[in-house]
């Protein structure tokens, strides 16, 4: 770990500097997890080795909870799985993804102790549990948790004092990182990364956390631009699209600190967020911009209702009648009409009206490159949506600019190893060769497309997410 050093930041407690200097794209360190568990909710659906998500799994014959692609991945994961395995055929039922996680950590210090890597840069018992910051609520949890997680440790490992449990169940709260799947699409579990636990945040980072290609078990630190030596390096634990009285409240109520950053602290951009459109230099009234606001925001909810449903068709029609009313009022940088035009491009898409699904799709990556860093991970991947949204519906040449944007983010965020930038790149050069074709002969390119279609018909985009579901933030926060 030598690019890195550990010292006491300003009003943040410890932290990580560099100790070199780096450049957009570097990669700071990679750490791979203590331990790890699939969450609950896919606990059939996703390899407990390798994290993968597939179709078919092989259950373990034994506990009959865990699950593997194959013999490979069993074998693998055994070492891990095996004392789970027997605590759970005595426990005679499967305890929830925290009390799993705690399980696993301890049998992990039990057996190579406080320090189970030469590049660990701090043992568990360093890092903040925040259990005295937590409401009477989270209190009561962390209680059942415990309560139930005594019931399951087997009398035969070794045993732990209430304190210590304690303090491993507060280290998962707030510093747990979600695993992601092999292409790092969504997230599937939950682990812990001691070393990128004292990494700080800061809402306009210089550094984004991104899981290792092909281990999801394996995340690297990323330098988003250059950083000098002796720089503190920072991630963003919430999405910067929020205001920043809202970021406040999140980091205070989830990660128990009071944010004191510059964008914090000045509410940069806040005004934009929230601002009404300008016209040949004219603006509406404040009274004009907060009744579209608050329209709009009763919209998102009824929205966000029926996307739950599925109800894709009724989610449009409130879409559209909410941007045909507010987006003459409401800037393009407005985070509520931000929401609608993604959910309609999303939607859309996914009901093959590809226009209007590519028109959206433009508009937002509009707003989010005038708010966004420049080298940020949802920016990029905005970007690739809209580029394969408009590549579909057959405009070619914004459909490349976009694809080219994503690929020089992704690069940086990502790196070009991993399988969503591999894709960015085989996509850059077919649409770079059919852009060629378009400016040589637009009828020619037109005609061979549509021919290209007939032979095999366009198929549907994936179903849109629910709001639950995809990673807006790598930091797991139990709900």
């Amino acid at each position: 770990m030598e690019n890195v050093v550990i010292f006491d930041s300003p009003g943040k407690g410890r932290g990580l500097k560099a100790a070199k200097e780096f450049w957009a794209g570097d990669v700071i360190f990679s750490e791979a997890s203590l331990a790890a568990v699939v969450f609950d909710s896919l606990a059939e659906r996703v390899c407990h080795s390798c994290f993968r998500r597939q179709e078919k799994l092989q259950r373990c014959g034994q506990c009959k909870f865990a699950h593997y692609c194959d013999r490979t991945c069993q074998r693998a994961g055994w070492a891990e799985h095996k004392q789970e395995c027997s605590a759970i055929k005595a426990y005679g039922k499967v305890p929830n993804e925290n009390i799993r996680l705690v399980a696993r950590i301890l049998w992990r210090l039990d057996k190579d102790g406080s320090t189970v890597s030469d590049m660990q840069l701090t043992t568990l018992d360093e890092l903040e549990d925040h259990i005295t910051d937590m409401q009477e609520d989270e209190l009561k949890e962390l209680k059942v948790d415990i309560h139930n997680f005594l019931d399951f440790w087997p009398r035969t490992s070794k045993q732990h004092t209430v304190d210590d449990i304690s303090h491993i169940f507060g280290v998962i709260n707030c510093n747990g990182f979600s695993v992601s799947d092999q292409r790092g699409l969504q997230a599937v579990g939950v682990g812990l990364f001691p070393n990128l636990c004292l990494v700080n945040h800061d809402c306009w980072p210089n550094c984004t956390v991104i899981l290792n290609h092909g281990n999801s078990l394996i995340r690297k630190l990323r330098s988003l631009g250059k950083i000098a030596e002796g720089e503190e390096l920072t991630v963003a634990y919430v999405d910067y699209m929020n205001l920043s009285e809202e970021r406040q409240r999140l980091l205070k109520t989830q990660y128990f600190f009071d944010c004191t950053c510059e964008h914090c602290k000045n509410k940069i951009k806040d005004d934009i967020k929230l601002g009404g459109r300008e016209v040949d230099g004219v603006k509406p009234s404040e009274e004009q911009v907060k009744e579209a606001t608050d329209y709009c925001y009763q919209m998102l909810e009824k929205m966000d209702k029926a996307r739950l449903n599925g109800d894709y068709h009724e989610v449009v029609k409130i879409c559209r009648e909410c941007i045909e009313k507010t987006e003459p009022v409401l800037a393009e940088t407005h985070i509520y009409l931000l929401r609608m035009w993604s959910t309609m491009s999303e939607v859309q898409a996914y009901l093959q009206y590809l226009n209007d699904a590519a028109e959206y799709a433009r508009k937002m990556v509009e707003g989010y490159t005038k708010l966004y860093p420049p080298n940020n991970a949802t920016l990029g991947m905005a970007a690739m949506r809209a580029g394969v949204i408009h590549w579909q519906a057959g405009d070619i040449e914004v459909a490349h600019g976009m694809v080219c944007k994503a690929y020089a983010i992704l690069m940086v965020t990502h790196g070009p190893t991993h399988p969503i930038t591999k894709d960015l790149e085989a996509m850059r050069v077919q649409t770079e060769m059919e852009l060629r074709m378009f400016k040589q002969n637009e009828y020619v390119y037109h005609s061979m497309r549509e021919a290209a279609l007939k032979n095999k018909p366009m198929t549907m985009l994936h179903e849109p997410k629910s709001v639950e579901e995809g990673i807006k933030n790598l930091f797991h926060r139990r709900k």
